[in-house]
């Protein structure tokens, strides 16, 4: 779950990057095909968050 948090957390940085208009063309095209995403990076911070926090309770040690 861990890998899933970290991949949300990566995707995150990207969207908000590609709504400054930071990353170029990558971003356009990220922004055309997750213009919700672009708009608001948040959703995706928060689905990180709650992956990490769900990955912490069940880990088995």
């Amino acid at each position: 779950m861990y890998y899933v948090a970290a991949a949300l957390l990566v995707l995150s940085g990207l969207f908000y990057s590609a709504s400054h208009h930071e990353i170029g063309s990558l971003g356009v095209t990220m922004c055309t095909y997750g213009g919700a995403f672009c708009d608001n990076p948040l959703i995706v911070f928060s689905g990180a968050a709650l992956a990490a926090a769900w990955g912490t309770f069940v880990s088995v040690k």
